[in-house]
């Protein structure tokens, strides 16, 4: 099976300043992988690259079979589609139920049959636990539940790949502990995890392969099981 994230020699611009440089890892699938560093260490540039929204200058990225050095702007949001992208901050439309911001997504990429969309939703919602909340408001939940529903959000169109930035920043560590038990359940089923964080307490919790940024490199540690 081939790699779902694969990078070569990659330099990681944040604007004009190199941020990262001569990354290489691969990853594969169903595998979960923690990029840890301090904040500003360029975590967030490097996913920013995975999913086209900084732009590749040097060397190979491949991420779903998408080149993503060539990928031309009318792809991008299929190979979006094709991961799903998490953020601290939930980013759930505040004005329309749990079913209506799912909803959202999936007409916005591509779906039109109601039934199928309806069952989807009822599939993602129960995956990670809310089936019964699909008709709750963002702010009738508590944060935890809020990204819950991000997680869901994020596996509506069976990504290859969940990328997370930080997931459990602005979580209490008992629901930190729950959302990383959902992500390390959807890595056991096949869906590759990276999850840029600096919660070392939940690396050594829910063990998996590190990647460590530091001083503009990118280091492939193995895996964190301490036998």
């Amino acid at each position: 099976m081939n790699a779902i994230i694969h990078i070569e020699n990659a330099d990681i611009f944040q604007k004009k300043s190199l941020v990262l440089s001569e990354v290489n890892f691969s990853i594969a699938p169903g595998e979960l992988v923690y990029l840890v560093g301090k904040t500003g260490s360029g975590k967030s540039s490097l996913l920013k690259t995975l999913y086209a929204e900084l732009p590749l200058q040097t060397g190979e990225i491949t991420v779903a079979d998408h080149d993503v050095k060539k990928i031309k702007s009318a792809n991008i949001p299929f190979l979006r589609r094709k991961l799903g992208i998490i953020f601290q901050d939930f980013q759930l439309l505040t004005d329309r139920s749990v079913k209506e911001n799912l909803l959202f997504v999936l007409k916005a990429t591509g779906w039109k049959n109601k039934a199928e969309m309806d069952a989807r939703i009822a599939e993602v919602l129960e995956l990670v636990g809310l089936k019964t909340k699909d008709y709750k408001m963002p702010y009738e939940l508590s944060g935890g539940e809020q990204q819950r529903v991000v997680i869901a959000r994020a596996l509506l169109n069976n990504p290859l790949a969940i990328i997370a930035d930080e997931p459990t920043g602005n979580l209490d560590p008992d629901t930190s502990q729950e959302i990383l038990k959902l992500l390390l359940n959807i890595s056991q089923n096949g869906t590759a995890v990276l999850m840029a964080t600096h919660d070392y307490l939940m690396i050594d919790q829910f063990p998996g392969r590190i990647l460590r940024v530091q001083n503009g490199k990118v280091a492939d540690l193995g895996n964190s099981m301490h036998h």
